[in-house]
């Protein structure tokens, strides 16, 4: 009878590590998979729903970390402009200055991967932004594929934009654009960091060539409105053919009325 009570708590014991062992293994598959799935860009919320005044951040940063260390955002109440760069948070805030983020930080709005350099396209001319945008687009291999673009270097002229927080009863974006400030830089040695998007993403992201700014002193940085490219610099592709969204479940966003075509608007706000 000792000998039968014993074997069964050895079995149990041997159940349980087994289970243990397994729900090791399964956490583990899921982190690896979540760490090595790099082709993907992820998204919180969409573009129109942050046009209509859906400012509430609902991802937080902390969380957003886990599915890119690249990209490009804005915060909760819209406060200010997100750039995403080597797995590091930063705040382009409208005061002109640059803040690292805690993880509790919330977004609205976000758009991450993480950046593996799968082409790069040398400018032949100076180009500001608007012709960067439609020359680079025809040098790219196909239009219809998600890019994360990152340029680095020395630009002659960087124009950025970062709106201050914005007080509820939330406006559109619009009217929110009204009170950001704007800042020129000259001869600005920094990352351009941001994503390429096909026409067919349009209400989803910003359609075409989406910028963000981050100076190398991590100082001065925003959303671009313009920029000089030089000839001669590299501007590297980041392939990504995968996507993956989260959208809010309660709040404004389930009542938002997403069915208009805001891309007018839309290139307002952006240019």
């Amino acid at each position: 009878m000792f000998m039968d009570r014993s074997k069964f708590i050895l079995g149990i014991g041997l159940a349980f590590a087994l289970v243990f062992f397994s729900a090791s293994l399964y956490a583990g598959s899921l982190k690896t998979a979540t760490t090595d799935d790099r082709d993907t860009m992820y998204q919180v919320s969409t573009i129109d729903a942050l046009m209509q005044g859906v400012f509430d951040g609902i991802q937080p940063v902390g969380d957003l970390k886990h599915h890119g260390d690249f990209g490009i955002g804005t915060f909760d109440a819209l406060e200010g402009e997100m750039i995403v760069l080597d797995g590091i948070v930063y705040q382009a805030k409208a005061d002109g200055n640059v803040y690292r983020t805690t993880d509790d930080l919330t977004t609205p709005l976000a758009t991450v991967t993480y950046f593996d350099r799968d082409l790069a396209i040398t400018t032949d001319t100076s180009m500001n932004f608007t012709t960067f945008s439609s020359t680079m687009e025809g040098r790219l291999p196909t239009r219809n594929m998600v890019y994360a673009v990152r340029i680095i270097g020395t630009f002659p002229v960087v124009k950025v934009r970062a709106i201050p927080a914005q007080e509820k009863p939330y406006s559109t974006l619009t009217e929110a654009a009204k009170s950001q400030k704007v800042y020129t830089y000259t001869n600005a040695t920094g990352t351009v960091v941001g994503f390429y998007t096909p026409h067919f993403f349009t209400g989803l992201n910003v359609a075409g060539y989406h910028l963000h700014f981050l100076s190398d002193d991590l100082r001065t940085g925003g959303h671009v409105l313009d920029l000089t490219v030089p000839a001669h610099m590299t501007v590297e592709y980041d392939i990504t053919p995968e996507f993956d969204m989260l959208l809010p479940t309660s709040g404004p966003f389930t009542d938002v009325d997403l069915s208009q075509n805001l891309s007018e608007e839309l290139a307002k706000v952006e240019k």
